[in-house]
């Protein structure tokens, strides 16, 4: 099992970063790493709930995705596990902090062959999700909205 960990400060209230999860139009602004857009198919935000979506490459090759959210405490935590391959379990944990937000992208991959092979894409494609997801709140305000 190998685990990849990024975090960032955001300067906004954890409602704040949870609403940009939780709503399926900002989540399509944001989701993935730099120059990619996203289709979302079904988004059920509920524990047990079905995520699929399809992201669109710079290049313009599509990556069809399926999740499931395993678990979700609102304000602080969404969890999903990632069962289209590559599988993986990413848990996003929202933490007051002086200066607003602590986001912990945690992503756990169980087959450590894959793991190690995608470690060059997935390390710079979280911290540029987290860049990403900063942005969209810096642009919605810190109201939670």
């Amino acid at each position: 099992m190998i685990t990849f960990q990024s975090s960032r400060e955001i300067p906004a209230a954890p409602k704040a970063v949870f609403a940009a999860i939780k709503d399926p139009s900002r989540l399509a602004r944001w989701w993935g790493p730099d120059g990619f857009t996203n289709t979302f198919h079904t988004f059920e935000f509920i524990p047990g709930g079905r995520w699929d979506f399809v992201m669109h490459g710079p290049d313009g090759t599509d990556f069809p995705n399926q999740a499931t959210f395993v678990a979700i405490v609102h304000g602080s935590l969404v969890r999903i596990q990632h069962t289209s391959q590559p599988h993986f379990d990413l848990s996003i944990i929202l933490e007051p902090s002086p200066r607003g937000t602590l986001v912990s992208w945690v992503q756990t991959f169980e087959n450590e062959e894959i793991a190690t092979k995608l470690r060059p894409i997935v390390e710079p494609a979280n911290e540029q999700n987290l860049t990403r997801l900063a942005l969209d709140v810096g642009r919605s305000g810190q109201d939670g909205a």
